[in-house]
């Protein structure tokens, strides 16, 4: 369910768009909270990043957020979706509220926004994700757009096609340094050229059989199809598992996830995942229940 934010008002100003008064919406946060991974902080804390082909560079000042060079039709036709602006996270974190735990790690970074990404792009990431930590996955997600991406503006890269990475061989994607990774991302590439895959009908299907579908690619488990659908179809349904959110269930929710997050899933699962990634408080509680359980 999509509910409307009633704060959100965009004013178009020259080619930049300027949100007044938005609440939840923290950029540090939200972008750089292991979601998504073309997104780097400048030194006076705006990022700047890439999506649907084009560049963005957001500021926060005061209550508003900046998104310079960012005209109306793009905001309306990528950056509203992407930044997920239509939707009420007060409401949803006023709702998660019911249970203190999970109130807990909302409250660490309340301005946590789970991002619209292209489908394509958060396939990729993911699957690039595997065993692997943040800063290499930028490395390897910027090397393989600068490689084999369409250059845009500003010197950036789009994010390659389909096409594209469906002619390469393992050897081809060597300079990326992407590993085992490297036949996986071929090998979604040739099912996603081919029409064998749709992702743009995934966030149609059941759950379950939208899941099979991406599981069909060499290399794509569970974790990854659940992260895919989460980040790029926008199924907040899913609740991506990995080391961090088994960890983070095993001590803060045993029972499993409380009913009170059951509508919103895969946007507790982000408010979780930073948790038991960054708050030293929940580094201490794991141990302390660790040593206990030893």
């Amino acid at each position: 369910m999509t509910l409307a934010t009633p704060l959100l008002s965009p004013v178009f100003q020259e080619n930049n768009t300027v949100l007044h008064n938005i609440c939840d919406f923290d950029l540090q946060q939200t972008l750089d909270c292991g979601q998504a991974f073309r997104w780097y902080e400048q030194p006076d804390g705006s990022f700047t990043g890439v999506a649907f082909k084009k560049v963005c560079h957001i500021s926060h000042l005061d209550n508003n957020i900046i998104l310079h060079g960012v005209n109306q039709a793009d905001f309306e036709g990528i950056w509203r979706g992407y930044f997920d602006l239509d939707r009420d996270y007060s409401q949803i974190k006023q709702q998660f509220s019911v249970n203190p735990v999970l109130a807990k790690a909302t409250a660490y970074a309340p301005g946590i926004r789970v991002l619209k990404q292209e489908p394509w792009e958060a396939l990729c990431s993911f699957i690039i994700s595997q065993n692997n930590n943040v800063k290499r996955i930028k490395g390897i997600v910027d090397r393989l757009c600068t490689t084999f991406g369409e250059p845009i503006s500003g010197g950036f890269y789009a994010f390659p096609t389909p096409e594209t990475l469906a002619r390469c061989s393992p050897e081809d994607l060597a300079p990326i340094r992407a590993g085992f990774r490297a036949r996986y991302l071929i090998d979604a590439a040739q099912r996603v050229a081919s029409g064998e895959i749709d992702l743009e009908i995934l966030h149609l299907l059941p759950l379950d059989e939208a899941r099979a579908t991406l599981m069909r690619i060499t290399g794509v488990g569970i974790k990854v199809a659940d992260c895919a659908l989460l980040y790029g179809c926008g199924r907040i349904d899913c609740f991506p598992i990995d080391v961090w959110i088994r960890r983070a269930m095993d001590c803060l929710f045993p029972d499993g996830l409380p009913d009170c997050a059951a509508d919103y899933a895969g946007i507790a699962q982000q408010y979780i995942f930073h948790y038991a990634r960054t708050c030293p408080a929940f580094s201490k509680e794991s141990n302390a229940k660790n040593r206990v359980s030893l």
